[in-house]
């Protein structure tokens, strides 16, 4: 007589079989179906994207993105597809070059340089501030008074970028002088991070859409030699001026202020010979590879100035080592960029939209366009506001000197460590 099991009998001896087999032989769960990414508007181009006669509006660029609502209407935009684009464009550009090959560079890169080694020199020509209430490690003042500076001479100097000298131009290089300026950091907090390496893309983006660049012929030398002259620059600045990093502990563990030249960086070594991930690991070879890539200038700066493991300080970077090739850290770091830099709202909210990056809605809440001296944003007509206190970068995730304590400039740590005279008693902070 033949056995007959019912349907709970076979359920149970189905599931019972599943649970022997995954202790046999362990298998990661499958990964759920993911959306197709944003169209890259820059894929295939041969013929730069350009807006010839841009309708410019009355108003200057500014912040738009406030909520989590502004935020899912960011990522339905033109300026979404647009910035997520051009750093995918960048990314393939640069597989397997080195910072020192020789490179075609245009006469826009040539003048885009040029404007770059001015500020180098308004850097070089505004010391730090020596007196008491400068030594502490939360900022330098004079950082201000560099600030200023560059935003006085923005204008003359996007005068020299070819397309941009005359005055009927004026309005663009007005949309323009606002990611300029705001790329080197915020003047109120002293301090800097990837929202501020954001808006320098966002100019090489317009730079771009006002066809002064063209992709793909100048794609290499916007990363290779303008992104890297710019992170140059900004590395000087961050050690002169001890600007704070704008978050709890950089983002995500990768470093103090910045992310693309991770992310670049690691498209440099995709189809490398020996270099592995791992390599970041031992200092002979960082400090042999640093002038060719910038992964491990990165990683080189990193270990000048923070005296621990990377485990301890940098443990996104220590995990991503372990990865067995450049293209799966590659791969990984474009991801991680769009949802936790593009698509995070205390990123993403460093943002400014206008005629040239458009956000692509009516504008909902005018009024909300201030911040006051701790660096919180407000409505106009409000009070004290705490929208974002508590979640991500700076002084507006509760890091900030009314809601909590500063975050410390390691270059200051590292300078004070070696001695260098403090007249207010600094507490060490542990691994910086």
């Amino acid at each position: 007589m033949p056995l007959v099991q019912s349907e709970e009998v076979r359920g149970a001896l189905a599931n019972k079989l599943r649970s022997v087999r995954s202790e046999e032989t362990p298998t990661a769960p499958v990964p759920a179906p993911t959306a197709p990414g944003p169209r890259n508007p820059f894929e295939g181009a041969t013929e730069p994207v350009v807006v010839t006669q841009p309708e410019f509006s009355e108003n200057l660029p500014r912040k738009r993105i406030i909520s989590q609502g502004d935020l899912e209407q960011f990522h339905r935009s033109p300026a979404f597809h647009e910035l997520l684009g051009l750093i995918q464009t960048c990314n393939g550009s640069v597989r397997d070059r080195k910072l020192t090959e020789p490179i075609d560079e245009s006469e826009p890169v040539s003048a885009i340089l040029a404007v770059l080694d001015r500020v180098q020199q308004l850097v070089d020509e505004t010391p730090r501030d020596t007196d008491s209430a400068s030594t502490s490690r939360f900022g330098n003042p004079a950082f201000r008074v560099l600030y200023e500076k560059i935003v006085s001479t923005t204008d003359a100097l996007l005068r020299t970028l070819p397309g941009l000298e005359a005055d009927q131009r004026a309005r663009a290089r007005q949309e323009l002088a606002v990611y300029f300026y705001e790329s080197w950091g915020n003047a109120k907090r002293i301090d800097y991070g990837s929202g501020m390496e954001l808006n320098f893309v966002c100019w090489l983006l317009l730079l771009v859409k006002l066809g002064v660049l063209q992709l793909p012929r100048d794609a290499p030398a916007m990363v290779l030699r303008v992104f890297w002259r710019y992170i140059e620059i900004m590395r000087v600045i961050q050690a002169t001026y001890w600007l704070e990093p704008a978050g709890s502990h950089g983002v995500w563990g990768l470093d103090d202020y910045h992310f693309l030249p991770f992310l670049w960086g690691a498209a440099q070594l995709m189809d490398h010979a020996y270099l592995r991930p791992k390599s970041i690991h031992d200092n002979e070879i960082v400090d042999e590879c640093a002038k060719d890539y910038m992964y491990f200038a990165c990683i080189q700066s990193i270990n000048a100035i923070k005296t621990e493991s990377l485990r301890w300080h940098s443990p996104m970077l220590d995990d991503i080592s372990s990865v067995r090739s450049w293209s799966k850290v590659n791969e990984g770091m474009v991801k991680m960029y769009r949802a936790e830099v593009l698509l995070k709202l205390p990123i993403a909210q460093h943002i400014f939209f206008g005629s040239l990056l458009d956000f692509g809605a009516p504008d909902t809440h005018p009024e909300l366009v201030e911040e006051d001296e701790h660096g919180h944003r407000f409505h106009t007509g409000g009070a004290h506001g705490h929208a974002a206190h508590g979640h991500g970068e700076g002084q507006a995730a509760g890091w900030g000197d009314c809601c909590g304590i500063p975050i410390p400039s390691a270059f200051a740590a590292a300078e004070q460590s070696k001695g260098a005279p403090a007249r207010t008693p600094i507490r060490r902070v542990p691994f910086d």
